[in-house]
């Protein structure tokens, strides 16, 4: 009961890692509000932690909308509890060249900054003050491609705003410190989640270019990502902030 007495509201959490995370953290004991544009996705989450014996709430939420992200805060605070624990874990992500359709490319480049980048500010400014009043914590979700650049160069999109991610993370850890807010990310590898499904079906020499540079031989899972996640929610990190732990598999190590 790692989480017990906390409130986490997780972004994304309808599907793939923030489902896991979502779950984890109702293990741990911490009521968790599920927070994801897909409705059904959100309740769906929210019907396995109540299975499992945990508690959750879902919520419907576009975090590239600044005011519903305002509003949403004060609803979860109103109907749920304050806010200690936020995880940014809401991403998209598209696999076109840089030099394909102009236009494509620049949809591609608006549409992926405005979840990765702004969305994660919109929701962090959003439940800010509750994170400050209980000296809570953000586990942003970072990437190995806030590191460099993967051997299926298709992502220039994508791997600027992890960086961008990775970036935010140590800006607010220093910032918030004399708060007690501790700001930390975790850098995952190649995991297996509906965001990368159809690439999986219809490119899979891409999933072996990944696995063959993997040190543990595998795909991540996205329970691969909940410990981590537990961790870095938990006073287990106390003095951890303005880190990236990483769960790749070993990927940048070769």
């Amino acid at each position: 009961m790692l989480l017990q007495n906390h409130i986490a509201a997780v972004t994304g959490a309808g599907s793939g890692i923030g489902r896991a995370i979502a779950l984890g953290y109702a293990r741990e004991g911490a009521q968790v509000a599920v927070l994801d544009m897909n409705g059904q996705g959100a309740a769906e989450t929210v019907k396995q932690i109540g299975a499992a014996g945990g508690k959750a709430k879902a919520f419907t939420l576009d975090v590239t909308k600044r005011d519903d992200c305002l509003t949403m805060a004060k609803k979860v605070a109103d109907e749920v509890g304050p806010v200690s624990i936020l995880v940014n874990n809401a991403g998209i992500t598209r696999r076109n060249a840089f030099t394909a359709d102009a236009d494509t490319v620049a949809k591609d480049w608006q549409d992926i900054l405005a979840v990765n980048l702004d969305g994660m500010f919109n929701v962090t400014q959003a439940f800010l003050p509750a994170l400050r009043a209980s000296k809570g914590r953000i586990v942003n979700l970072a990437s190995i491609q806030a590191f460099m650049h993967l051997r299926t160069p298709s992502s220039a999109a994508y791997t600027t705003s992890k960086h961008g991610v990775a970036g935010f993370t140590k800006a607010l850890a220093a910032e918030l410190g004399k708060d007690g807010v501790r700001v930390n990310a975790i850098g995952p590898g190649f995991i297996e989640t509906p965001l990368n499904e159809k690439v999986r079906a219809e490119r899979p020499e891409l999933v072996k270019i990944f696995i063959d540079h993997t040190p543990l031989g595998r795909a991540g899972q996205p329970e691969d990502i909940v410990g981590p996640a537990i961790f870095l929610a938990s006073d287990l990190s106390a003095y951890v902030t303005g880190s990236i732990v990483m769960a790749d598999g070993g990927y940048r190590t070769v």
